[in-house]
């Protein structure tokens, strides 16, 4: 399975930047030796079900411990014995788009 997350702290810096504790989520899935990437609104992993949830909510309790009250989007792509999809999807999307040139 793919999951797209975000995770977002209540409270902030004085500027209301949240960047360490994202850093803080994000570091748990780095460490997680999973297959990840972290663009400007999400991260995307990549794992069996009870791994990946098991990221997600290391994660967020990385920043719960910063922030009395954490917001959690994610968003699940579900396909039993695929791996290497983070990838091959992008794949496909690009032949798609290279035949309709």
């Amino acid at each position: 399975m793919i999951v797209a997350f975000s995770i977002s702290p209540t409270s902030g810096s004085d500027d209301g930047g949240v960047a360490e504790a994202v850093a803080a989520a994000v570091r748990v899935v780095r460490e997680s030796g999973l297959p990840h990437e972290t663009n400007a609104m999400f991260t995307n992993i990549e794992g069996e079900w009870d791994e990946v949830m098991d990221v997600v909510k290391r994660a967020v309790d990385v920043v719960a411990a910063v922030s009395p009250r954490v917001g959690l989007v994610l968003k699940a792509d579900i396909r039993p014995g695929r791996t290497g999809e983070m990838s091959a999807k992008l794949e496909r999307l690009e032949r798609a788009l290279e035949q309709e040139q």
